[in-house]
Order: C-alpha cells, then sequence, then structure tokens
C-alpha cells in the first residue's frame, strides 16, 4: 500500500533543533534576546517599516491586537463566518461583538458589498482574513473603511508573504496578526505575530503580553502573560531563512494541480494578487465528504475541510448572528476541500494526488 499522503505537515529540520539547543544551553529560555531579534527579522522580511510584537499563539496575537487598536464593550467588528473560530473568538473577548458578514465565492474572503451593507454607528472596525493564503479585498475594504472612518484590521495567519499591488499583507490594518502554528507556512512551533502600523499600538501590544509592564513590577495597565519564549522565537528565526523557497514550492505544487485536475473547481487568484497556498482548495459540490472518504480510503491522499461549521453556526459564537442567512457562506462550507501542496511533496506525490482526484471525480460522475 501507498505511504499515506498528508493534507498539511510541519517541517522541522536539524537547523531548528540545533537552534533550540543553542538557546538551552544559554540559560535564557524566556522572553529574551531570541524574541526581539525574531520581531526584527520578520518585519524586515513580511512587512517593512513595521514593528512586530511576538506572542505566545495567533489567537492571543487577535486579541491582544484587538485591545491595543481600543476595541471593547459597545463595539462592533465586522468579520468573515467562513473562517477559524479565534477571528470571531478574539472579537468577543475583547467584550465587543463579531458582525458576521458573507463571502465572495472567488476567494472565500469578505465580500465588501456584504461588508458595507453592515456598518453601523457602534462599527469600529472590519477585520478580513487572508484566507488559505490569498489577500482579501483590501482595495474595496479600505475604501469602504475610509468612507465610514472606520479601522481595518488584518487576521493574516495564514498569508505569510501574500501581497496585493505588490503591497504585502500585514501593511493594511491598523495591526495584522500573523500564525505560527505548526502547520502555517512557517512556524515557531506554537505562536504569533502582530505588526503594528504606529508605535502606540506596538507599546501597548507589548504592555498586554507582559502582564501590562515593560519595566519589571512597573506595571501600568492589566495585562496578560502571552509571551513568547526564545526556544520558540530560535525555531521561527530558522524558518524565516526558509520560507520563500517554501513558498515558491508551494506555488509550484499548485500550479501543477491547476493544470491537470480535472472536473473540480481549482482556487481563483486574482488580478495583482500573490496566492501563498497555505491551503490548495478546491471545490467539489456533490457529496464533498464522500469525496475527500475517497481519497483518503482508496488512494492514501489525505485533504482537509477548512472550515465544515461556519462561526455563525458554532454553538459558541450563533448567539451573536440570530437568525443570520450567509448563503456564500454555507455553500462553501460544503463544498471546499483542500489538497497537500506542502513543500515536502515530491513529484510522485503530486501524480498521485491528481491521478487520486480525477479518478475519485471519474468515479461520481
Amino acid at each position: 500500500m501507498s505511504e499515506f499522503i498528508p493534507p498539511a505537515k510541519p517541517i522541522i529540520g536539524d537547523d531548528e533543533r540545533a537552534a533550540v539547543d543553542r538557546v538551552m544551553r544559554s540559560g535564557m529560555v524566556a522572553q529574551g534576546p531570541e524574541v526581539a531579534a525574531f520581531e526584527t527579522e520578520f518585519s524586515a522580511h513580511f512587512v517593512p517599516g513595521r514593528s512586530s510584537v511576538a506572542v505566545n499563539s495567533g489567537t492571543a496575537g487577535l486579541h491582544l491586537g484587538l485591545l491595543a487598536a481600543g476595541v471593547g464593550p459597545g463595539d462592533e467588528v465586522i468579520v468573515p463566518s467562513f473562517t477559524f473560530a479565534a477571528t470571531g473568538n478574539s472579537v468577543a473577548l475583547t467584550g465587543a461583538t463579531p458582525v458576521f458578514v458573507d463571502i465572495e465565492p472567488q476567494t472565500f474572503t469578505l465580500d465588501p458589498a456584504a461588508v458595507e451593507a453592515a456598518v453601523t454607528s457602534k462599527t469600529r472596525g472590519i477585520m478580513p482574513v487572508h484566507l488559505y493564503g490569498h489577500p482579501a479585498r483590501m482595495r474595496e475594504l479600505e475604501e469602504i473603511a475610509a468612507k465610514h472612518g472606520v479601522a481595518l484590521y488584518e487576521d493574516a495567519a495564514q498569508a505569510h508573504g501574500a501581497s496585493l499591488d505588490g503591497r504585502p499583507v500585514g501593511s493594511f490594518g491598523e495591526f495584522a496578526m500573523f500564525s505560527l502554528y505548526p502547520t502555517k507556512n512557517m512556524t515557531s512551533g506554537e505562536g504569533g505575530m502582530v505588526t503594528a502600523a504606529t508605535d502606540e499600538v506596538a507599546r501597548r501590544l507589548r504592555l498586554l503580553r507582559n502582564q501590562g509592564m515593560e519595566k519589571q513590577y512597573e506595571n501600568e495597565i492589566i495585562g496578560f502573560n502571552a509571551r513568547m519564549t526564545d526556544i520558540h522565537a530560535a525555531i521561527g528565526r530558522v524558518q524565516l531563512t526558509k520560507v520563500d523557497a517554501w513558498t515558491a514550492k508551494r506555488q509550484a505544487n499548485a500550479a501543477f494541480l491547476d493544470a491537470n485536475l480535472d472536473g473540480v473547481t481549482v482556487p481563483v487568484v486574482l488580478d495583482g494578487a500573490t496566492h501563498v497556498y497555505h491551503q490548495y482548495t478546491i471545490r467539489v459540490p456533490e457529496d464533498r465528504d464522500g469525496f475527500v472518504a475517497a481519497l483518503k480510503n482508496e488512494y492514501q491522499v489525505g485533504a482537509g475541510v477548512y472550515y465544515p461549521i461556519p462561526n455563525h453556526r458554532l454553538p459558541s459564537l450563533a448567539p451573536y448572528a440570530p437568525g443570520l442567512d450567509l448563503p456564500q457562506t454555507e455553500k462553501a462550507a460544503r463544498e471546499v476541500v483542500s489538497l497537500p501542496v506542502h513543500p515536502s511533496l515530491s513529484e510522485a506525490d503530486l501524480e498521485r494526488i491528481v491521478s487520486a482526484v480525477n479518478s475519485v471525480v471519474k468515479a461520481g460522475a
């Protein structure tokens, strides 16, 4: 039997292990010089000119970013429902109200028309998700935000290196959060990085992640323990040196699938957009779950469904959205399948994925 091809796979090698060992030998394992260096290098690599603040998870990054931007009780933040729950959770954790709106079907990101229709006098900001590694429709969203005098925030958890019209994601909002979870395009083992548009937001982020203090025992505000360790930062620093090559491999793998898959709707890349393919997501209009099961059981090819239950239908977040109808979101949740494009795939793996998908499609036709 062929070896199973997982839908996602973290890549940790000897360089990362050596970096962790170096930190362990140093005796400085909590937030220290490795974190500071990682923040500087991350900014230079992905969002030049902006400060970066490292935290212990992507969810913490979203939560603290919103708090640092002044979001709180009585505010509304417009978000997609078609995303991981952390997006809606982070708004709710501030005491604000997540306002879920529909996506547009090409990129699976916020529909600007739906966003404009949802703006009220309580709207504090708009937080698009650059889902699967494709930038959201930031041109239109910037115009809407400016028109109504509201802020833009970015959930860039899956979009390291993505761009629109040559402008990197993470450079549009008051803050942007990049996840460093193991299966993201790069990892620190666990963690998140928040880029800030202003020194004020960056300073508030640093206070919030460290019990409200920059100087030890001089607590200025109520804060959290959301610090990144030097161990995790050391891993992230190594991965920064590899992520561009991995992204190019993801893009090449995606191009191979684009050219060879039959009978499915392959990902769209908008003009001016750079897609970094955190996920390669197709649509399967009929019996998506049967399609996924057949790939795994008959061909040993893994596939993921991101996300089968939209935020507005989750028991935890549904109270914020009673009776809400989001037809494009619901359709995507029924149809999406993410195929492997991770950098560790071989040419033979890609050919197996194509053969398996085409065979399952043909069998179901």
